[in-house]
């Protein structure tokens, strides 16, 4: 078993600053948990305190039933994929894929076996004699990615491995990691700001936010049903409108405390669960002046500026839109799709 447990997981630094406010987060064996948040959230220093290269200050973290704060790196069983690739530029590929089990003792068909079969399994033997500059940036990755299938760890550890790929390599590489993950069923914790990357390779999404948890489940749930208002903002992609509910009754003809929770003082409705046009009855009609479109492929993103409403109001049009800049437009937002927040505790309301 190599399931990870974290309780009450802390990391104050020399001076008093806290990075970590007592992370308390269960990882099933097998299964690949995405760390998600801004800069500066505590996801990549979580990561390496699993890794062992970050001290714990209070807590425990388990792997595989076996509690390893005091455990070096090396003793952990784990291997980890890095943004930079980490590679030895003076091997071969072939001697970087064998550094790692040679150190241990490995026997000599044991480790051409292992370098053999990872390989094949990501289409880098042609490269096995060629040094890492002779390499293209995707080939590098996944170079480092087979230097860590050859381990056997208990567990992947990922700390942003793609952000240094161009944008149509990310995508090729974060189907790559997703096949191999499933295929070799390896304990994984993956690292990333890149909301496309989090929701697409997680089975199930960690959201942190100034060194706490936010949120946990599956990509489908956080987006679905957003637990706060920083998840509702963070997750989604163009982000999820959030208005004053008094600002938006003054717009609406229909009552609107009438189907929200007590205590709500800001709705969100996802933009693409706007309806275009007037809508149906007991909907909430608006019209507006379009300030922006962003033409995305199969849709359109429209940011509209409606009197009343502080932000603009961003609309997801399915097709192409024939909506211009300076245009205007009606639509409606059907009230079940509203999700009720608190101000003041900025959290989700039942």
């Amino acid at each position: 078993m190599a399931a990870i447990e974290l309780s009450g997981v802390k990391k104050t630094y020399p001076g008093g600053a806290q990075v970590l406010h007592g992370i308390d987060l269960s990882i099933a064996d097998g299964e690949m948990v995405v760390l998600v948040g801004p800069s500066g959230c505590g996801k990549s220093t979580l990561l390496r305190m699993i890794a062992g290269l970050e001290t714990i200050s209070d807590g425990e973290i388990a792997i595989g039933g076996t509690v390893v704060n005091a455990k070096e790196p090396a003793e952990r069983d784990i291997a980890m994929v890095f943004q930079n690739y980490a590679l030895y530029p003076h091997m071969t590929v072939r001697g970087n894929l064998e550094y790692g089990l040679k150190n241990r003792g490995t026997p000599r068909d044991e480790i051409d076996r292992r370098v053999e079969t990872a390989a094949k399994t990501l289409e880098i033997t042609p490269f096995l004699d060629r040094r890492p500059r002779q390499l293209s940036g995707g080939q590098r990755q996944r170079v480092a990615m087979g230097r860590a299938i050859v381990r056997q760890p208990k567990a992947f550890l990922f700390d942003e491995p793609l952000s240094n790929l161009d944008a149509k390599l990310r995508g090729q590489m974060r189907i790559e990691i997703r096949r191999l993950q499933r295929s070799l069923g390896t304990t994984s914790v993956y690292v990333t700001h890149d909301q496309l990357e989090a929701m697409t390779l997680a089975d199930r999404l960690v959201v942190m936010n100034g060194g706490r948890i936010e949120q946990v489940g599956k990509p489908t749930e956080l987006y679905d049903r957003p637990a706060s208002l920083f998840v509702a903002s963070f997750i989604g992609s163009p982000p999820m409108n959030l208005l004053d509910v008094t600002a938006l009754q003054s717009l609406s003809a229909n009552s609107l405390r009438d189907n929200l929770p007590t205590g709500t003082d800001i709705v969100g409705i996802r933009p693409d669960a706007v309806i275009m046009g007037t809508g149906g009855a007991g909907d909430i009609a608006l019209s507006g002046t379009v300030e922006m479109v962003e033409p995305v492929g199969g849709e359109s993103h429209l940011y509209v500026r409606v009197a009343g409403l502080k932000d603009a109001f961003i609309i997801v049009a399915h097709g192409r839109s024939a909506l211009l800049e300076a245009g205007n437009v009606d639509f409606a937002i059907p009230v079940a799709a509203l999700h009720p927040f608190s101000r003041e505790t900025g959290k989700r309301l039942q």
